[in-house]
């Protein structure tokens, strides 16, 4: 593991305060100074009661006490067995809002009379303004919270005590939220549609789970476990006595392992490398502590590597995101970049912008690409590479969709244009531009995927870019409005010397979308869910928000998109079900390992929010028709996929009348989900023959690194349309990329901790001193 080395060293992190703001965006008045960083919070559509309100009702002894640690400075507390605390609110949710320390004891908490949970309030560090229990799931109305002290707990005579009181108002068509479970252990059809297996029958929609932090990035790390990671902002889930915003989701039971992140992932980019490990890069800055909402404080997270190493153990006891940025840095800020997994198993870090906002622009653009482990490639010696595609594509050219192909190029589309970039030679391949101004990057956020890949053809690459808009990026924020139309546009283009020559070919969907989510399914059709019919991505930028969202229209109906069917044909919503759930910006969906669709996300708020569109917990899932059928078993898979490596798989297959049965074999990527960009998403179907046993089935690893690049990947026995239940496997030997010392060693002295923050005091390259100073 490459990061085994690294831990010999000390950590020596170098902070930095600037009179500059690190955040480029909307900046409400009177939001600009730090303050403490606890639980303690009353977004848009809740409101606050402290102790002193009379519309809480104490029995037994209580006693007050007062200090500006305290919410509205008072605090009423009692040690006597029995004695409650009951207040009636009209609302959907509430939050108690308390102390810890060691002297607190067990308290029991009634909603309408029942009891719901047991808190222990002891802990071995005195806290202020934590969160003891929240609810969202009520349904809008008259309810009563009751907190009762049991007497019990590690001490005699324990104190519970109530700080305040949040109550989310809601409204009468609030859909219900389901209670969160913590993890405590260490569209209407077009005419003439083609019936896809998918879609033979009903589709499912559940909601199940809520993620305890909003899941603005998501990715699946094993069979029981998807990591969630969100920027600094009060969520209701906390760790060491602050909001968390990461935290491990169990697809099993939903309960939810909060985990702690040192610097500001808001808007990173991520990818699994060849050995198994997880790196999540970029962000916006942070002060360790403090928080505000204009500023999101000052720990720089702008050049982030954060590690999370491989874990697949069921509980996730021992599974946590690793920093140390004075060792394990990237060499440039980046903010809204894109992470893939290359041929040789590293990452290649594509464009963003050297500080957070909104729309890029020539001052904050990152017109470059750098390697994780660093490389001496192009003379870089761990440097940023210039990509000319990257300034030629402003200004919407944020979260660029990039994909690596198999012969070992990468496709990278921006704004309205699209390259293949030769990474080992450092030249760009000019596509044709994408169809009718239709821009696909942020903030004009499309779909793209990388079409699933088959022997049959020799692994010929396509695209798929599905929405977006036509929005002039080029016009201000007060030129754009949250109703201006997305695009329905989806484009194809077949990355061979004929399909280049013949150009993108476009069909419509069947409602106009930008923000979608495209999620590869193991039958090869895609389902593309999530997304907005107006407006344009972001939040605070644009006339007529709502709330604070640019878009509006959100599109409640997900499509399934079979590239095989003929044109025309392609698109089909038969069986689905509508959500109630709007899902827009930072919205995520992810195929899991069980088959079904996870959707979770939506927060286009500065800060938590309970307003119209505000921030989004809950979890739906959606569940294709094979999900009901009889489906193919796989005994003892294995562990590892050599490349061109034949394995016997032992099976067992559905019943069939038919003897001529439809195998395929899929290896999956499920990606890195962020912004609509699903990095790494990947389908390969691998050769395979089944036995005349009826049970062995023999599989052939991918020819080539460019096919599969090495690292975790999923294989589904789909058979007649029914795929298995995926099992994990390390495609290639499981061996880290490789390390190249000079250039890590060079990137370290040639450049700052903290990048941003030192060139705004030297505003100029410091002498022997690499600084992305552009601006």
């Amino acid at each position: 593991m490459i990061i085994l080395a690294l831990l010999s060293f000390s950590v020596l992190w170098a902070f930095a305060w600037g009179k500059e703001s690190a955040w480029n965006g909307q900046t409400p008045s009177g939001t600009d100074t730090p303050g403490p960083f606890r639980p303690y919070y009353v977004p848009p559509g809740a409101k606050s009661y402290d102790s002193s309100s009379p519309l809480i009702h104490f029995t037994g002894s209580w006693f007050d006490s007062f200090n500006i640690m305290y919410v509205a400075t008072t605090l009423r507390w009692t040690d006597e067995k029995g004695a409650t605390a009951r207040m009636t609110f009209v609302g959907t949710g509430i939050e108690w809002f308390g102390g810890l320390d060691r002297s607190h004891g067990i308290a029991a908490v009634f909603i309408d009379g029942k009891k719901v949970q047991e808190i222990d309030t002891w802990s071995n560090v005195s806290r202020k303004q934590q969160r003891i229990f929240w609810t969202f799931n009520l349904p809008y109305g008259k309810h009563t919270i009751k907190v009762r002290n049991l007497g019990k707990g590690r001490v005699d005579s324990p104190v519970i005590d109530i700080d305040a009181f949040v109550v989310t108002e809601g409204h009468t068509t609030l859909p219900i939220t389901l209670p969160l479970t913590l993890d405590l252990s260490n569209a209407a059809p077009q005419p003439e549609q083609f019936q896809s297996f998918a879609s033979q029958t009903q589709w499912t929609l559940e909601q199940k789970g809520v993620t305890g932090v909003s899941a603005m990035q998501l990715t699946v790390i094993s069979d029981t476990h998807a990591l969630i990671i969100d920027k600094v902002e009060h969520n209701p889930v906390s760790i060491g006595g602050h909001p968390a915003w990461a935290a491990l989701f169990n697809l099993r039971t939903h309960a939810v392992r909060p985990l702690k992140v040192e610097s500001n992932s808001f808007c990173a980019g991520g990818t699994f490398l060849s050995n198994g490990t997880l790196i999540n890069v970029g962000g916006n800055p942070v002060v360790g502590g403090y928080t505000s909402a204009a500023d999101f404080g000052d720990l720089d997270g702008l050049q982030a590597v954060r590690i999370f190493e491989p874990c697949p153990s069921a509980s996730a006891a021992h599974c946590n995101i690793y920093e140390n940025h004075s060792r394990i840095r990237m060499a440039s800020p980046r903010w809204y970049n894109t992470v893939i997994r290359i041929s040789d198993g590293s990452a290649m870090i594509v464009g963003g912008s050297k500080k957070g906002g909104w729309m890029n622009n020539e001052t904050v653009n990152n017109p470059t690409i750098e390697y994780w482990p660093p490389k001496s490639i192009h003379n870089s010696i761990g440097l940023p590479i210039h990509l000319p595609f990257l300034v030629r594509t402003l200004n919407a050219n944020l979260f660029p969709i990039v994909f690596s192909l198999p012969d070992d190029r990468i496709f990278i589309a921006a704004n309205q244009d699209a390259i293949i970039y030769d990474w080992r030679t450092n030249q760009e391949q000019n596509l044709p531009r994408i169809p009718n101004e239709c821009r696909v990057t942020y903030p004009m956020a499309a779909a793209g995927l990388l079409l699933p890949l088959s022997p049959e053809d020799g692994y010929t690459a396509e695209i798929l870019l599905c929405g977006g808009s036509t929005i002039d990026d080029k016009k201000p924020g007060y030129e754009i409005s949250s109703q201006d139309p997305a695009s329905s546009q989806c484009s194809r283009l077949l990355l061979t010397d004929q399909g280049i020559a013949a150009g993108w070919v476009v069909e419509q969907m069947p409602e106009a979308r930008h923000m979608p989510d495209a999620v590869l399914l193991p039958t090869g059709e895609v389902l593309i869910v999530n997304g907005a019919g107006t407006g344009i991505s972001g939040y605070g930028n644009v006339i007529d928000q709502v709330g604070q969202s640019n878009a509006d229209h959100p599109v409640l109906t997900p499509v399934l998109y079979d590239p095989t069917a003929p044109a025309g044909r392609r698109f089909s919503s038969e069986g689905m079900k509508s959500s109630a759930i709007p899902r827009m910006y930072h919205s995520v969906a992810t195929l899991t390992p069980y088959g079904d669709i996870m959707v979770a996300g939506s927060n286009p708020n500065l800060d938590r929010s309970e307003m119209k569109y505000g921030t989004e917990y809950r979890v739906e899932w959606v569940g294709p028709p094979y999900m009901k059928k009889n489906r193919p078993l796989v005994h003892k898979p294995p562990k590892v996929l050599l490349y061109g490596q034949n394995l016997i798989l032992s099976v067992k297959l559905p019943p069939s009348a038919d003897k001529a049965r439809n195998i395929k074999v899929a290896l999956m990527d499920l990606g890195f989900v962020t912004h609509a960009i699903h990095a790494n998403s990947r389908l390969v179907y691998l050769s395979s023959s089944l036995f005349s046993d009826g049970h062995s089935l023999q599989i052939t690893g991918p020819p080539r690194p460019a096919v599969y690049p090495p690292g975790p990947g999923w294989i589904y026995v789909v058979v007649d349309g029914v795929p298995s239940v995926g099992f994990q496997v390390m495609v290639g030997n499981g061996d880290g990329p490789p390390v190249d010392h000079a250039a890590w060693d060079n990137l370290l002295k040639m450049t700052a901790v903290d990048q941003y923050e030192a060139s705004k005091k030297t505003k100029g390259k410091k002498k022997g001193q690499y600084v992305d100073n552009t601006e």
